[in-house]
C-alpha cells in the first residue's frame, strides 16, 4: 500500500480524507491549525451536508511530518505554493508525486521545483465548506462528486494507477491527456461561479439562479472561452458536459438560452460557497489573482478583452481591502459594461 498525504487539509482534504480512510485506505491530514489536527484525532473527521457520516482519521501538523510519501495531495492556496512545494520535496519517495488540487493553473509551477515526472494535476468537481475544526460540510450532492485526472509528461502508468486508486476511494476519476483544457475549464467554472459568487456574498446558486447575476455569468464565461481559445486550449469537457458548446454565444438567441440552462447546469453544486468567500470571511486574503486574475492577464497577453472578469478582480479586491460588503447589490456594479 502507498503511504499518502494531504497537504492543508482543510475543507475539500477534511472531506477527501474521510472518503479515503472510511472505505479502506491510509493517509495522513497535514494543517498547520492544531484546534482542527486535535479534533480530527481525538473525535473523528465530521462530514454533514449532503452527508451525514464521522471518521476517525490521522491528522498531524507539518512540523510532526516525517518519512517520505508516495502521494501528497496537494490543497494549500497558490499563494504559498513556492516555500511549500520546496518543503514537500523532501518528503517525496523516489518515484512519488505531488498531486495538485489547486485553483488556476498551479502544474508547471510545481513542476519547476519537483520535476514534471513529479507533478499530476486534478480538478475538482465539487465542493465543500470548513464549518469549525473537525466539521466539514459537503455541499455537491453525492451523485455529482468526481475528479479530473492530467499528468504530466514523464508521470508513468504506475503513478497514474497509484494516484487514480487513492482518489477513487472517494468517487470516479477520469483521466484527461488534455492539461491546459481541463484546467482552463475548472479556470472557467470558478471564474463565474466562484467568482461572481464571492462578488455577491453567496452560494453558487445565487449566481446560477438569479437573472441580473445570470446575465453577468455568461459574459464572464464567454470571456474565458475567448481567452482559453487564443493561447490554443481546446476546453475540456466537464462532468460529460461541453461547457463551450452549452455555453458560448455569438448572437442574442444563444446567449439567452444559455442564461436558461445555468441553474439547470448547477443544480448538484448549487450550495457551494466560493472558497474565496470562505476567506474572506476569516479575514484571511483569497486567490482573486489565481483565478480571475489568470484570465486577465492572459487576456492582455493575447490582446482579448475582459472587461467582466477585470471588475470581478476590482471588486473582489475591494471586499478584500475592506472597501465594499460582498453582497447581492454589488451585481448593479457591472451594469455599465453589460
Amino acid at each position: 500500500m502507498s503511504r499518502n498525504a494531504i497537504y492543508g487539509a482543510g475543507s475539500l482534504g477534511t472531506v477527501l480524507g474521510a472518503y479515503i480512510t472510511k472505505n479502506g485506505g491510509q493517509v495522513d491530514l497535514i494543517n498547520r491549525n492544531k484546534a482542527h489536527v486535535e479534533i480530527l484525532n481525538t473525535k473523528g473527521a465530521k462530514i454533514i451536508g449532503t452527508v451525514d457520516m464521522t471518521v476517525p482519521v490521522k491528522a498531524i501538523t507539518p512540523e510532526e511530518m516525517e518519512g517520505k510519501y508516495d502521494v501528497i495531495v496537494l490543497l494549500t492556496k497558490q499563494l504559498f505554493n513556492k516555500d511549500v512545494v520546496t518543503m514537500l520535496k523532501d518528503f517525496l519517495s523516489e518515484n512519488g508525486v505531488i498531486v495538485t488540487l489547486q485553483n488556476g493553473i498551479p502544474e508547471p509551477g510545481i513542476a519547476e521545483i519537483v520535476g514534471a515526472n513529479h507533478t499530476m494535476g486534478c480538478a475538482v468537481e465539487w465542493g465543500a465548506a470548513l464549518i469549525e475544526p473537525g466539521v466539514c460540510e459537503l455541499t455537491s450532492a453525492p451523485d455529482s462528486l468526481s475528479f479530473q485526472m492530467v499528468k504530466l509528461e514523464g508521470i508513468t502508468d504506475s503513478q497514474v494507477k497509484m494516484v487514480k486508486e487513492l482518489l477513487e476511494l472517494m468517487c470516479p476519476v477520469h483521466e484527461e491527456e488534455n492539461l491546459m483544457g481541463a484546467r482552463w475549464s475548472k479556470l472557467l467554472i470558478n471564474a463565474t461561479f466562484s467568482g461572481l459568487g464571492t462578488v455577491v456574498g453567496g452560494v453558487f446558486g445565487d449566481v446560477s439562479e438569479d437573472k441580473d447575476a445570470q446575465k453577468v455569468a455568461i459574459r464572464c464565461m464567454k470571456e474565458c472561452i475567448d481567452v482559453g481559445h487564443a493561447t490554443g486550449t481546446e476546453f475540456a469537457p466537464v462532468q460529460g458536459k461541453n461547457i463551450v458548446g452549452l455555453f458560448y454565444y455569438k448572437g442574442a438567441l444563444k446567449r439567452a438560452l444559455g442564461c436558461k440552462l445555468l441553474p439547470i447546469a448547477m443544480k448538484k453544486h448549487r450550495l457551494i460557497e466560493p472558497s474565496m468567500l470562505q476567506d474572506l470571511k476569516k479575514g484571511k486574503p483569497c486567490e482573486i489573482d489565481a483565478i480571475n486574475g489568470v484570465v486577465c492577464e492572459f487576456g492582455r497577453k493575447h490582446n482579448v478583452p475582459t472587461p467582466i472578469n477585470d471588475k470581478i478582480v476590482e471588486i473582489i479586491k475591494k471586499i478584500q481591502n475592506g472597501e465594499l460588503k460582498a453582497e447581492k447589490k454589488n451585481i448593479r456594479l457591472f451594469d455599465d459594461i453589460l
